[in-house]
């Protein structure tokens, strides 16, 4: 029987310096059972594990986007390609992909919160025939805090796209708070669309609270909530919100759910 709590190593491909404070791992991973939205738990022996989400998978790797805040973070970010990386999982339900396809999709992503949906959205740029449009929002606090350039680029060429920064303003950019581009959706022109919110949780409330504004359905809208994740198997209870443990029933939650969830 296998031990779904047991780390096993694997190797580090490459490291990708995204801005001074997240950096990209790409690790090497020869399953093919990973769904977008997905999470692992990433260990160093003797220092600790944290859950990380999926931010991009291809043949015989997956990459994961890690902000450096604490002592485990900063143990992986000394870390060099050839180097060795624990790792469990994949845990976690999935976006439900199925209910995306041929329909209009918003996504509204702020910070690091972009990476759980990246690879998502990496899908339908490579096949735009499953999806009838895709609009996107993607925020920012500065231009040294933006991920993914190459990916932004390229996703421009495809989506209709906002990205903004909070406070300043830069060529290419907006300037304001990912709400404050909500109202730029034309979702009265949407016959049957969905939603996903995904960032920290103050930004995931207000967010949706906008898109209600702008006449979204509850049910239309999914989010993404890492909220206290330990164990990841509903062991330790960290994540326990109420009755319903985030590791287990998550992460992704439709609105419906996580509007009692969100704190």
């Amino acid at each position: 029987m296998t031990n779904i709590t047991l780390p096993a190593p694997y190797k580090i491909l490459d490291v990708i310096h995204e801005t001074n404070a997240e950096y990209t791992f790409r690790v090497a991973y020869d399953k093919d059972n990973i769904k977008y939205g997905q999470f692992f738990q990433l260990s160093i022996p003797k220092v600790g594990e944290a859950p990380i989400s999926v931010s991009g998978k291809g043949a015989g790797w997956l990459e994961f986007t890690i902000r450096k805040v604490g002592r485990l973070t900063e143990g992986i970010f000394g870390l060099q390609p050839n180097d060795t990386l624990f790792m469990r999982g994949p845990y976690g339900n999935s976006f439900p992909l199925d209910k995306f396809r041929n329909k209009d999709l918003v996504v509204i992503a702020g910070g690091t919160g972009f990476a759980p949906v990246k690879g998502l959205l990496n899908y339908f740029y490579e096949h735009p025939k499953e999806i009838k449009s895709i609009n996107l929002i993607a925020g920012f606090k500065d231009i040294d805090c933006v991920l993914f350039e190459y990916d932004l680029k390229k996703f421009k060429t495809v989506f209709n796209t906002i990205y903004t920064l909070d406070n300043t303003k830069v060529d290419g950019f907006e300037t304001g708070m990912v709400t404050a581009h909500i109202k730029k959706i034309p979702f009265n022109t949407f016959k049957d669309y969905n939603v996903i919110i995904v960032g920290p949780p103050i930004m995931m409330h207000f967010a949706a609270k906008e898109c209600l504004a702008n006449s979204v359905e509850e049910s239309k809208i999914w989010v993404s909530f890492e909220r206290k994740m330990s164990c990841a198997v509903g062991k330790c209870g960290h994540c326990k919100i109420n009755e319903t443990y985030v590791c287990l029933e998550g992460p992704i939650f439709n609105y419906t759910k996580a509007k009692d969830l969100l704190d």
